[in-house]
């Protein structure tokens, strides 16, 4: 079959010797589908759809930069950019979820007597407006004449795909190398983020080190379907392990974040009059689990990067 075929064949069963095209243009064509699901889902405000949407986009655009000895690089650069400012406006609204939740959570956690003043509301008074805000971006964004683009490029993609040359040649041979270079690109950043100085520095190449293990665990995912039964273990327990590395980092930046907005709060909630103490408590737990996470993904990392765990991504 040519991997040219209606976007009904992409979803057949594959084998190592499947060409590499049709593999990597399955993963792209069920995560387009996930899209258009969860569009009507966002609209509708379900719980959740955002955080999903955010991650149906993030996949495409991760595969369309991991595999780019398959589809042209060149061809997708402008879909890769409509992919980021899509992915950049959902996640704008998930992560004020994310935050708020962690704060209200920390609340909670603490003994009730070390909760002084309004904290709780003062919280929600100082979400409620971002949520708005991020919210109507969100609902802009999918009425928009860009999105609508967006999407009638990206079945143009997948209708008419602009392959390279390593399209045709067995999945088995191409894609895991491919995974590989995620890797070696994740391990980069990651002693990139241990040489640099403590504070915003770190904390900036750690977040960068998150994005490109999240980039090596779609890669894996989205090869491991044509690696057969003893390969196709290695690459799901690669993947599982690459989020592992993936949401230690992502707790280490909301506990960063959290820190700064902590601190925020309790400025104004001290400008009100009121006692801000259990702001600075929230600022402090943020810092510690900040501390803890780094060590978390550390942990993560060396369980993920076992030499006996890796040579199925040098061959197949």
């Amino acid at each position: 079959m040519s991997v040219h075929g209606s976007r009904s064949a992409l979803r057949r069963r594959f084998t190592r010797h499947s060409p590499a095209g049709e593999v990597v243009l399955a993963y792209l064509d069920a995560n387009a589908a996930k899209l258009g699901v969860l569009d009507l889902a966002v609209r509708r405000d379900k719980p959740g759809a955002v955080h999903q949407m955010r991650i149906a986009v993030r996949r495409l655009r991760s595969t369309l930069q991991s595999f780019t000895g398959i589809i042209s690089k060149a061809e997708t650069e402008h879909l890769r950019a409509e992919l980021k400012w899509l992915g950049g406006v959902l996640g704008t609204a998930r992560d004020i979820e994310v935050l708020a939740d962690y704060l209200h959570a920390g609340l909670k956690a603490m003994p009730t007597e070390l909760v002084l003043g309004p904290a709780q509301a003062r919280i929600t008074a100082h979400f409620a407006p971002l949520e708005a805000s991020t919210r109507k971006a969100v609902i802009d964004a999918l009425d928009s004449e860009r999105y609508r683009a967006l999407r009638a490029e990206l079945g143009r993609l997948l209708d008419s795909p602009p392959l390279s040359p390593g399209a045709a040649e067995p999945a088995g041979k191409a894609l895991p190398p491919a995974v590989g270079r995620t890797y070696r690109r994740t391990r980069r950043r990651l002693r990139r983020a241990g040489h640099a100085p403590a504070g915003q520095a770190r904390d900036v190449a750690l977040h960068e080190t998150r994005k490109a293990a999240k980039r090596a665990r779609y890669a894996a995912e989205a090869t491991e379907p044509a690696l057969g039964k003893k390969t196709g273990r290695k690459a799901r327990g690669f993947a599982k392990r690459m989020k592992h590395v993936q949401s230690a980092l992502g707790a280490h930046q909301d506990a960063v974040i959290a820190r700064t907005t902590a601190r925020e709060i309790g400025v104004q909630a001290h400008l009100a009059g009121e006692n801000a103490f259990s702001f600075g408590l929230l600022h402090e737990r943020a810092h510690h689990q900040a501390v803890a996470c780094v060590d978390e993904a550390q942990h993560a990392w060396r369980r993920a990067s076992r030499g006996k765990s890796l040579g199925w991504l040098r061959k197949s």
